[in-house]
Parts: structure tokens; C-alpha cells; sequence
């Protein structure tokens, strides 16, 4: 059982957990998205997302207090001059982490963890996509789903043309008693 065991060790000592965290923090800042083990970036998310709250306020102590916590001027700059401004607007939720599969030598699952303001590529095709689920959504299983999408069409067909017929006629002889 793991009752009260909140965060993950990965198997290291308090020291090496805290080093190997800044580092990976460090370079997500400078890299924007990283590919890792899905219990490492579960880790990283946990650390490295108060962090970026912190850099919303420009100010000498929240830098101080970055600059603690990654241990590195280049990131600390990187994270307040060009990640800041960018998710100046979210109420948090940075980081997106996206599973890429098993590792061949050890089986370990793997992710990407990325920043999410700066993946230009889900970020333009997420409106497109959205609208193609949106058509999709008619059809939910393979069985059948021919049939219904090819006869549907022409039953709507048929149906709209007395409708069609029936609206046009009082409006055909309204036109005449105007004429008149």
C-alpha cells in the first residue's frame, strides 16, 4: 500500500532527486518539449509548474527564488524574457505530456513533456481538428456505418423536396395576388 507517499522517489536519494529535477527543468525551459520516462515527467510537472507561476512576476526576489530552484542564469533568462509573456494568460496547466510508447531495452513507458504555448503544430491544427471530430461524430463504429452514411443523403434528398414544393406554392400565389 502507499498510503502518504505523495511524490515519487524514482529511486533515488533526496540529493540526486533534486539535481536530476533542475536538470530536467532546465532543459525543458531551454528546449521547450523533452523526451523522457512518463514517471519522470509526472515528477517534473510537479516541479517545474510552480516554477513557471513564479516567473509571471518579473520581479528580483521571484527570479532569486528560479534562480534556487534551476541553478542556471541561461534558463532563468530564457524563463522570464520568453516563456513569462507567453503564458502570462493561463491560470496554469503548462506543460502537456504526450506517451509515445515502450522503450525497447528496459520497457519503460515513455512521453514527451513539452511546454504547451509553444508546440506551434497542436496549437494551429487544434481548431482543424476539432472541426473534423465534429463531422466524424455521425459515425461511431465500422459496422454499418457505409450503409447509413450512403442512404442517408437520399432519404434527406427526398424528403426535402415535397417540403421544398410545399413552402414555394403559397409563396408562388402570394407573389400573384400582388401582381394583381
Amino acid at each position: 500500500m502507499r498510503h502518504n507517499k505523495t511524490i515519487n522517489h524514482l529511486g533515488r536519494q533526496a540529493s540526486h532527486r533534486k539535481a536530476l529535477m533542475s536538470n530536467m527543468a532546465v532543459s525543458l525551459i531551454l528546449h521547450k518539449r523533452i523526451n523522457t520516462t512518463l514517471a519522470k515527467a509526472k515528477a517534473l510537472r510537479t516541479f517545474v509548474e510552480p516554477i513557471i507561476t513564479k516567473s509571471k512576476d518579473d520581479s528580483t526576489h521571484s527570479r532569486r527564488m528560479v534562480f534556487a530552484y534551476l541553478k542556471n542564469k541561461e534558463a532563468v533568462v530564457e524563463l522570464f524574457r520568453e516563456v513569462a509573456p507567453k503564458i502570462a494568460e493561463r491560470p496554469g496547466g503548462y506543460t502537456r505530456i504526450l506517451k509515445t510508447g515502450f522503450r525497447q531495452g528496459d520497457g519503460a513507458e515513455t512521453c514527451f513533456i513539452e511546454l504547451v504555448d509553444f508546440d506551434t503544430d497542436y496549437t494551429q491544427n487544434a481548431g482543424t481538428a476539432k472541426k473534423a471530430g465534429a463531422a466524424a461524430k455521425g459515425r461511431t463504429r465500422r459496422a454499418g456505418g457505409a450503409k447509413k452514411a450512403t442512404a442517408a443523403p437520399a432519404a434527406a434528398e427526398e424528403t426535402a423536396a415535397p417540403v421544398a414544393e410545399a413552402a414555394e406554392a403559397p409563396a408562388a400565389e402570394a407573389a400573384e395576388a400582388k401582381a394583381e
